[in-house]
């Protein structure tokens, strides 16, 4: 949800710059705003900067820790490859970008996601993606987040997430909903 609520950082805390990734350690007592609270993590406007927040770390703004992304399956053992990739999109779907209140999927950022049977009865995962902007430094740390989402399904074998920037993004890629989300 994008909102705009006051802060205070009531533990120093490691941090993420936004849009170019750097790490940072803002410290207690720091003043923000926190514009967006979306997915696993939050996007707080601090010392001039946004700064992304590990949800593990929402403790240090007054907040609960979201809730998991992890996707609950109630037999894994009977998943079939369809199945699977039905739950790696929802998986990718809970992936923000700390600076656009719409999910991953919707922005049009997943050009590519092939699951195949892996080792052990388990399902490999690749997925091809870019960003809104070549630039920006926040590629790695979402990729990242969706690597570390969809390695946590039940029966995730081998996971790889790429980036690239051909063809580059455009807007015309977005959904529908997210466009309207936007303003678009």
């Amino acid at each position: 949800m994008y909102m705009r609520e006051n802060v205070v950082f009531a533990r120093d805390v490691d941090v993420e710059r936004v849009p170019d990734g750097q790490a940072f350690t803002l410290p207690q007592g720091t003043l923000g705003v926190l514009t967006q609270a979306l997915g696993t993590s939050f996007t707080v406007a601090a010392e001039g900067n946004l700064y992304r927040l590990k949800g593990e770390d929402a403790d240090a703004i007054g907040r609960a820790a979201p809730a998991s992304a992890a996707i609950e399956v109630e037999d894994p053992a009977s998943l079939t490859l369809e199945d699977f990739e039905v739950l790696v999109w929802k998986t990718l779907s809970t992936c923000f970008d700390p600076e656009i209140p719409v999910d991953i999927v919707q922005l049009g950022l997943i050009y590519e996601c092939e699951v195949t049977p892996g080792k052990d009865d388990l399902f490999d995962v690749r997925v091809l993606m870019t960003l809104t902007a070549a630039g920006c430094g926040m590629g790695d740390i979402i990729a990242g987040e969706a690597r570390d989402k969809i390695e946590g399904l039940p029966r995730a074998g081998k996971v790889r997430v790429d980036l690239t920037f051909d063809p580059p993004w455009g807007r015309h890629r977005m959904s529908e909903s997210a466009l309207l989300a936007l303003g678009l």
